[in-house]
């Protein structure tokens, strides 16, 4: 089992900047990608960005250049660093891990602003 902790959420003004982090316990060697996905009410969830073992990142494209993932692995911690808020950016944003099973994080309440 892993168990995964996400904090850093809240309520900012458009234009502002937010970081994530999610930290994992628990089997983490069990782990090959942790991502960070979000979702909007009324929507599918999507993927925000996703992070390899070996360091390699994806974003959606939508995203790219205001979006930062990073992982510290020292701590067991992936972090989502976001520049220029928009308010279209509200949602729920879940921190996932995978390799042989997948798990979620209970989401953190992200509300921006105009």
């Amino acid at each position: 089992q892993v168990q995964l902790v996400e904090s850093g959420g809240g309520l900012v003004q458009a234009g502002g900047s937010l970081r994530l982090s999610c930290a994992a316990s628990g089997s983490i060697f069990s782990i090959n990608r942790m991502a960070w996905y979000r979702q909007a009410p009324g929507k599918q969830r999507e993927l925000v960005a996703g992070i390899t073992n070996g360091g390699s990142t994806s974003y959606a494209d939508s995203l790219k250049g205001r979006f930062t993932i990073s992982r510290d692995n020292a701590k067991n911690t992936v972090y989502l660093q976001m520049h220029s808020l928009k308010p279209e950016d509200t949602a729920v944003y879940y921190c996932n891990a995978a390799g042989r099973y997948t798990y979620w994080g209970q989401g953190t309440q992200v509300t921006v602003s105009s």
